[in-house]
């Protein structure tokens, strides 16, 4: 038994075992996807489907289609929950274009978890050990259920929460909208931000609400709620509300997802408030002024609202937002960016070789050298594609017309490729190349980081035992 599980969790995934396809003609059917592939052929075609969808169904628009960039760019934005918008979502499409981009941000939204569970189990097959911890974005992380149950798990949660942020904003906005005018708002919105998409149906984001603090209040709980991710919230769930009433010990996972949270949203919190306090932020009553500088810390990871315009904020600001965007949610969610446990991970390593310590460790347990050297080579790789980028939009050129021409580019990569939506007003006004050089840094944001872990993964599990002789070279 021992030695056919361990064969299971080792092997690729095939999943085209079924009968009626198992003959197909394809070789990429016949020695099966793995999850990485099988996560980026999905959202390919989740971005393809979109992209006809916003070119042939009639009623969409108020005015001119879409061209075919901009059909792609947009399509890839829903579905990889980015929020870069090149034309405005509130006056461009009409309710049923915005439904249409809803269902792609919804879709998108899931993620690789239930995509990725879902077709094994239309195929009538269950996910490996291997694909099981791939599709939740960490090796040692396990959840022992089915792959109906956890679709069904999913869906409900996701459905759950979005369905009451819905209802809370309805409630706060019906007074101020009007009682039939607030319901589309209310569920584009709480969908949008539970989904961690920036998306909105009004022009300026939700800077006509940073007067409402209730309003940044219940918006950040679903982007909070969505960038925290399935497994810990499902963790959290079966350790204080068991039945049997046990309580068992939370995962170094979790324990770490949720000190980032805090450390990243309460401890830049005053810094954007410091930064802004007699800049974007000096008109503002107290209250204003300290929900919007939570919000700041908030939207970044990697939400992409604002209340407030970044083209009037700070070099400060807008630097500390880029980090934030970089550094995004945790592994398994909604959000994007390197994840907050690498991030933690790089500090931790830090910390340990300033310290002589040969391990990391954390919360009184170490962690595995193979979880080290992913997560400095996912951050090694994720930079150096944002640097990358950056010089294709510098060479390529905009109708990008400001002094902060640099930081403009600088700022759209980084809010691409970390699926974030924030921006200095560039996207509307990149040339068509540059565009394409967005459009292809949402898709590598969204899909690239755990395709990236997963193969440092698999080639750090299959390594050999044979080694070049240790030669030192100086450093620092």
């Amino acid at each position: 038994m021992a030695r056919s599980i361990k064969q299971k969790s080792t092997r690729r995934i095939s999943l085209f075992q079924h009968p009626g396809v198992r003959n197909s003609r394809f070789p990429l059917f016949k020695r099966g996807l793995t999850p990485s592939e099988l996560f980026a052929l999905s959202f390919l075609a989740m971005i393809f489907a979109g992209t006809m969808a916003l070119k042939f169904i009639p009623g969409l628009y108020t005015g001119d289609e879409l061209s075919w960039t901009d059909a792609v760019f947009t399509s890839t934005s829903a579905v990889c929950v980015t929020g870069l918008i090149v034309v405005d979502t509130a006056t461009f499409f009409t309710p049923l274009g915005q439904l249409v981009i809803l269902v792609l941000i919804q879709m998108g939204g899931l993620g690789m978890l239930l995509l990725t569970s879902f077709i094994i189990t239309a195929l009538g097959g269950r996910p490996s050990l291997r694909a099981e911890s791939a599709a939740l974005g960490g090796r040692h992380v396990n959840l022992q259920v089915s792959s109906r149950k956890l679709i069904y798990e999913i869906v409900r949660f996701v459905l759950f929460v979005e369905t009451l942020g819905a209802i809370a904003l309805y409630a706060i906005w019906a007074p101020r909208l009007g009682w039939v005018e607030a319901i589309w708002p209310s569920i584009f919105h709480s969908v949008s931000a539970f989904c961690n998409a920036g998306f909105s149906t009004y022009s300026n984001s939700l800077v006509d609400f940073h007067d409402s603090w209730i309003t940044i209040v219940v918006v950040s709980a679903l982007v909070i709620c969505g960038g925290l991710g399935f497994i810990t919230l499902e963790e959290v769930q079966h350790r204080y509300f068991r039945r049997n009433g046990s309580l068992r010990r939370l995962s170094t996972h979790s324990r770490l997802v949720f000190l980032m949270c805090l450390v990243l949203t309460l401890g830049v919190w005053p810094l954007f408030a410091f930064f802004e306090w007699n800049g974007v932020l000096q008109d503002m009553t107290l209250t204003d002024k300290v929900s919007n500088a939570f919000f700041m810390s908030v939207t970044p990871r990697t939400a992409g609202f604002n209340t407030i315009s970044y083209v009037d904020a700070s070099d400060s600001t807008n630097f500390l937002t880029m980090i934030l965007m970089m550094i995004g949610g945790a592994p398994g969610s909604t959000a994007g960016g390197m994840k907050t446990t690498t991030f933690a991970l790089l500090g931790l390593l830090a910390w340990s070789r300033l310290r002589s310590q040969p391990t990391v460790t954390f919360a009184r347990r170490s962690i595995p050298n193979e979880t080290i050297q992913r997560a400095t080579g996912l951050f090694v790789i994720a930079t150096g594609i944002v640097v990358i980028a950056v010089f294709a939009l510098a060479y390529l050129g905009d109708a990008y017309d400001s002094d902060q021409e640099f930081l403009a580019r600088l700022f759209e990569a980084v809010s691409a490729f970390n699926t974030v939506g924030l921006s200095l007003d560039a996207s509307p006004q990149l040339a068509t190349a540059s565009r394409w050089v967005v459009i292809v840094l949402m898709f590598i944001g969204r899909t690239g980081p755990l395709s990236i872990a997963a193969a440092l993964a698999g080639r750090l599990s299959s390594r050999s035992h044979f080694r070049f002789a240790y030669e030192d070279v100086v450093v620092g």
